[in-house]
């Protein structure tokens, strides 16, 4: 550099010469320290790097901004408490994480999924409630005459009983029927003229013939039961009366089945 070759040729000048020719002796070199440090501030006012050892007066901060270097050395001897770590993540942990909470929300929704159908594989379907229930309107049903309607696939019978039919049936002494039962336990008891039993024989599941038999209420073909005007089996092979089903009325004319 330029401040070496300022300083250099003063330390070691050999073979100088003075005005009159005479030939001078040569000096002694400069020690070893004193000729590092010569060329060391030389450097420094120069404004290029140096080692620590050639200007230990300088703050450390000032240095570093005199001497920027790309050269960082860390401290892995672990005596300040700081440990490195190579970069990345050699362990994985964030791929490890992704995988597992992944998968975990997949399982969660497959449970749910499958509880879902589960619960709604025991619910009715559309159709099936639609036939869960009947709206009858009896507005024009006579007294004595019986209308036949379909519900669940099954005959129903809805029949307006006159004042003798209801007379007839509540003279009946009960203990003595097959199936005891009182007509106010199968009509309701604010209008016992109407009432409604599903048209299904209880000895085989024939269909009874409405106002026929011995009692003036249903007589089945098949096997000869007689049931009478409250549906209740009064002889014959069937051993039990007609079902009644869950029906109520809307109004004074209307009536829902099921």
């Amino acid at each position: 550099s330029a401040a070496r070759a300022e300083v250099a040729p003063a330390l070691s000048a050999a073979g100088a010469h003075t005005l009159a020719g005479r030939p001078e002796p040569t000096p002694a070199p400069a020690p070893l320290a004193t000729r590092e440090r010569l060329l060391a501030a030389a450097d420094f006012r120069r404004g290029y790097a140096a080692t620590t050892a050639l200007a230990p007066t300088v703050p450390g901060t000032v240095a570093a901004v005199k001497n920027p270097t790309a050269a960082i050395e860390y401290d892995e001897s672990g005596e300040c408490g700081h440990s490195r770590y190579a970069p990345g993540d050699p362990g994985a942990r964030a791929f490890t994480y992704f995988v597992l909470t992944g998968g975990r929300f997949i399982y969660a929704s497959a449970i749910r999924l499958a509880v879902l159908k589960f619960i709604l594989s025991m619910q009715a379907s559309k159709d099936v409630l639609a036939l869960a229930s009947l709206e009858v309107d009896i507005g024009k049903v006579e007294p004595g005459q019986t209308i036949t309607v379909k519900w669940r696939g099954k005959p129903v019978f809805i029949r307006k009983r006159t004042e003798a039919d209801i007379e007839a049936i509540n003279a009946v002494d009960v203990a003595s029927l097959r199936d005891p039962q009182a007509d106010s336990e199968r009509a309701p008891a604010d209008k016992p003229e109407v009432l409604v039993v599903v048209g299904v024989c209880t000895h085989l599941g024939c269909v009874p013939i409405a106002n026929a038999g011995d009692y003036a209420g249903w007589f089945c073909p098949c096997h000869g039961s007689h049931y009478d005007a409250s549906g209740r089996i009064r002889k014959g092979p069937a051993p039990y009366n007609l079902e009644v089903p869950e029906w109520r009325f809307l109004d004074d004319t209307k009536i829902m089945v099921g």
